[in-house]
C-alpha cells in the first residue's frame, strides 16, 4: 500500500457514508459508552478465550434472554490470528435465519460453539504425525503444515460472507510481506478503502498464517474494475494483542467526524468499556538465560527444547506492552474498572505450543480456561513479568459485572429515538445544538 492509502484524510465524509447499514449494534451516540472486545492470537490456545467468551455470553443471556449474543453488545471486536477466527465466528451472519431486517439477524456461531469447533478441527489442522527432529528438518524445507484443512473448514463455515457483512464492526490485523507493512481489515475503513471488503474466509486464513507453521496467503479483491493484491501472514507480526488497534480504529472515526461517536465524550477513557482476552503464556522462571543464549545460532533461537525463544520473546513482549500501556492509562484516569484483561501466564511448556493439538493437550487448555475464570483479576508487572492480582474479585465476577454494564448500555441505546445523525455531536443528547460546532453544550462539562 502507498502512503495515500493509509493517510487519514480530514475531508468531510457524511455520517451516512461512514455507517454500516447492517450492524445490529446501535451507535455509541445513542448511549454513554464505547464498547470494545479484543482477542489475542495463539493458535490452538484460542480454546482459552473460547471458554471465557462462553461464560460472558451465558451471563448476558441471564440478563437479556437466550437469544443474546456477544455481537449484540460491542461497537468493535478485534482479533489476531486465532483471535481473528473467533472474531469472525462471533460476528458472521447466519444465512439460514430468514429475516429481511438486518437488526434481527443472528450470528453464525454462539460462543459455546467455538470450543467444539476447535476440538474437532485443530487435530486435523495441526496433525501430530512426526517427531521433533523430523519437524525441524521439515521446517527448513517449508511450512510445518499445508493449511488445507484450515482453509477447507473456514471456507465451509464462512462461505461467501465478506467483511462488510459482519453484524458489528470488526478489526483483524495481518501483515503484507510484499509491501512490508501491516494491513488491518477494519469494517470501519471500508468506505475509505473499499478494497478491504474481502471474504472473511480469506481474512481468517491470512491472519492465521504463522510463518514456519502455515503458508502465507495470497488473494485479490476487485473494486470498480481495479484489483488489489494481498500477500499476507499472521496478524501477530503486527499486533498479537489487538486492543490498541481496536481503539485506534475508533480514533480514526473521531478524526473523520463520524457522528456515531459524540464529541468530546468519545475522547475520554471513562467512556470506554474494554475486555481484552489473552490466549495464555508460559512464563517459567529461568526458561532461558543469556549464558545459554550466547551460544545459540539460527537453530537455537528458533528451535529449543523449551520452546521457540524468538517467537516467545516477540509475541509476549508486544502482548504485555499493550496491556501495560492500557492498564496505566485507565488507572491514571481512575477508571481501571472499565478495563479488564484476562490472561493466563502460568501455562506449562507443552500447553504453550501453538500447534500441539493432541486430545489431551486440548482438554488441558479447556481446563486452563475454566480455571482462569476463578483466578483474581490481574495485570502484568513489568518489573518481574508476572501477572499479579490488583482486585479482590475473580475474573468470573468481573465478567458478570461487565455483562451488567453491557446490558444496561444496550438497553439505553435501544430506548434512543431517531438516528445518530439527529443527536448532538458534542454530548449525544437529542439535538443538534445550534452552537455544537463552536463550543460544547453545557451537558458535556457536567
Amino acid at each position: 500500500m502507498t502512503l495515500q492509502h493509509t493517510h487519514l484524510s480530514k475531508k468531510n465524509i457524511s455520517s451516512t457514508e461512514m455507517q454500516r447499514s447492517n450492524t445490529i449494534v446501535k451507535p455509541p451516540a445513542c448511549g454513554k459508552l464505547i464498547t470494545v472486545l479484543s482477542i489475542d492470537g495463539g493458535g490452538i490456545r484460542g480454546l482459552i478465550p473460547a471458554i471465557i467468551l462462553e461464560f460472558l455470553e451465558t451471563e448476558l443471556q441471564k440478563l437479556d434472554g437466550s437469544q443474546a449474543r456477544i455481537a449484540d453488545y460491542f461497537d468493535i471486536i478485534a482479533g489476531t490470528s486465532t483471535g481473528g477466527l473467533i472474531t469472525a465466528m462471533l460476528t458472521a451472519p447466519d444465512d439460514k435465519v430468514p429475516n429481511d431486517k438486518d437488526t434481527n439477524k443472528r450470528p453464525l456461531f454462539e460462543a459455546k460453539d467455538i470450543k467444539e469447533f476447535y476440538r474437532k478441527n485443530c487435530p486435523k489442522i495441526f496433525p501430530q504425525d512426526c517427531y521433533m527432529v523430523t519437524r525441524k528438518i521439515k521446517s527448513l524445507l517449508g511450512p510445518l503444515y499445508d493449511g488445507k484443512h484450515l482453509h477447507k473448514s473456514i471456507r465451509k463455515k464462512l462461505k461467501d460472507i465478506k467483511l462488510g457483512d459482519t453484524l458489528t464492526n470488526i478489526a483483524i490485523p495481518t501483515f503484507d510481506i510484499k509491501q512490508l507493512q501491516p494491513v488491518i481489515f477494519s469494517s470501519y475503513e471500508m468506505k475509505e478503502k473499499p478494497y478491504l471488503n474481502a471474504l472473511l474466509s480469506d481474512i481468517c486464513i491470512a491472519t492465521s498464517a504463522a510463518p514456519t507453521y502455515l503458508p502465507p496467503h495470497q488473494f485479490k479483491t476487485s473494486q470498480n474494475e481495479k484489483e488489489h493484491e494481498f500477500n499476507l501472514v499472521d496478524g501477530g507480526m503486527a499486533a498479537n494483542n489487538p486492543t490498541l488497534i481496536a481503539m485506534g480504529e475508533i480514533a480514526k472515526q473521531l478524526i473523520r467526524g463520524n457522528s456515531d461517536f459524540p464529541l468530546p465524550q468519545s475522547l475520554e477513557y471513562r467512556r470506554y468499556l474494554v475486555i481484552s482476552i489473552g490466549t495464555g503464556e508460559c512464563k517459567i522462571e529461568g526458561k532461558y538465560n543469556a549464558t545459554k543464549a550466547s551460544k545459540w545460532g539460527f537453530f537455537g533461537w528458533w528451535f529449543n527444547a523449551k520452546g521457540s525463544p524468538l517467537l516467545d520473546i516477540f509475541t509476549q513482549a508486544s502482548t504485555d506492552m499493550v496491556d501495560l500501556h492500557l492498564s496505566v492509562i485507565f488507572k491514571t484516569l481512575n477508571v481501571e474498572t472499565n478495563y479488564l484483561r484476562i490472561q493466563e501466564d502460568g501455562l506449562e511448556r507443552t500447553l504453550s505450543s501453538f500447534d500441539k493439538a493432541t486430545p489431551e493437550n486440548l482438554d488441558h487448555l479447556v481446563k486452563k480456561g475454566e480455571g482462569l475464570l476463578e483466578k483474581k483479576v490481574s495485570t502484568v508487572n513489568l518489573e518481574n513479568g508476572k501477572f499479579e492480582p490488583y482486585m479482590d474479585k475473580t475474573n468470573a465476577q468481573a465478567l458478570t459485572e461487565f455483562a451488567q454494564k453491557l446490558s444496561d448500555e444496550k438497553r439505553l441505546r435501544e430506548k434512543s429515538t431517531g438516528p445518530a445523525e439527529d443527536r448532538c455531536r458534542c454530548c449525544g443528547c437529542p439535538g443538534p445544538h445550534i452552537f455544537a460546532k463552536l463550543r460544547p453544550c453545557y451537558s458535556s462539562v457536567v
